[in-house]
């Protein structure tokens, strides 16, 4: 049975995790300008969020997450409003001086950045939680270890995609000229303002 919640929280993992979105856009931006450990660590961020919020469904925290649901307005109207800034901030942000240096700099800030993003999202708890029943996972996990086990492979599931996002795109960063890096910027900048844009006008409607 722990291998099955092992394999199963991997793969939930893995699938909520793959769907390119605004942190996919980041985390692809940050490889092909910071390298491969800044994009990483941006997708840890995200895997991080994921795994609280698979605990609050894998543990039952009622509570917790009707609080956050009913809270999703401010959520998402803050983190909105931070995908425009990091969205502008990536299109008039400067590329380095040379695309295939590995900055390490500012890791903190791009596996906290990428982590409130995620959290913004609390919608996320109805889908682990619609996943895992669907699945038969809410009536066989009876114990707080095994809770922990599925929580745990939710994580390796979503970092095992951000690992592969990273390294597959970091491949590709010998070939990026100053030129090229520079209209990523402005793409994924555009992109990722289009994400937050989005996020506040479903607000209205």
């Amino acid at each position: 049975m722990e291998l099955g919640f092992l394999v199963s929280g991997i793969v939930i993992g893995f699938s909520i995790a793959a769907p390119v979105g605004p942190i996919g856009v980041l985390c692809i931006r940050r490889t092909l300008a910071d390298g491969r450990l800044n994009g990483l660590v941006s997708g840890l961020g995200a895997a991080t969020a994921d795994a609280v919020y698979g605990s609050i469904a894998a543990f039952g925290l009622t509570v917790i997450s009707n609080l956050l649901i009913q809270q999703q307005m401010w959520l998402r109207l803050f983190g909105g409003a931070f995908l425009i800034f990091l969205g502008a901030k990536t299109f008039f942000s400067k590329p380095p001086e040379t695309s295939t240096h590995e900055n390490r700099k500012g890791l903190m800030t791009a596996y906290g950045s990428t982590f409130f993003l995620t959290l913004t999202n609390p919608v996320t708890i109805l889908s682990f939680a619609a996943i895992f029943a669907g699945i038969g996972l809410g009536s066989t996990v009876a114990d707080y270890g095994s809770a922990a086990l599925l929580v745990f492979s939710v994580f390796a599931g979503s970092a095992l995609w951000w690992l592969i996002l990273s390294g597959t795109v970091s491949l590709l960063r010998k070939k990026v000229t100053q030129r090229v890096l520079q209209w990523i910027n402005r793409t994924s900048g555009a992109i990722i303002v289009g994400f937050g844009a989005f996020i506040l006008i479903s607000l209205l409607f």
